[in-house]
């Protein structure tokens, strides 16, 4: 399980890794950077779906979408100076708590 969640963090960092190579690519009309974030979003699919194996859908989901937010947040601020408002912040506070709260309840067992 340990292996499954370290195959998702590398799919997250190929994932943020396109979206910032997609920015260079400008709309898709500079031709290495468009192939590279193809590539890279590719790749990100691939291991993904070798996750879904080990790892539950609705968990494997939400913690990609989530770190992918926040790593894609991270390198916006740094990489191209862009802001993030107050809105954004709490926007942001609450996605993390709702992966948490899906990641426990996963582990919590059946339901419903």
């Amino acid at each position: 399980m340990v292996s499954s969640y370290l195959v998702l963090a590398l799919a997250i960092a190929l994932e943020v890794l396109a979206d910032v190579v997609l920015e260079y690519s400008r709309g898709f009309t500079v031709v290495v950077p468009s192939v590279l974030t193809l590539v890279l979003f590719v790749s990100s699919i691939v291991l993904f779906s070798r996750v879904l194996l080990t790892i539950n859908l609705s968990v494997a989901y939400a913690t990609w979408s989530v770190a992918g937010i926040l790593a894609t947040t991270a390198a916006s601020l740094f990489i191209f100076h862009d802001k993030v408002t107050v809105a954004g912040a709490f926007g942001i506070v609450f996605l993390v708590v709702g992966v948490i709260l899906v990641n426990l309840n996963a582990s919590a067992g059946p339901s419903l």
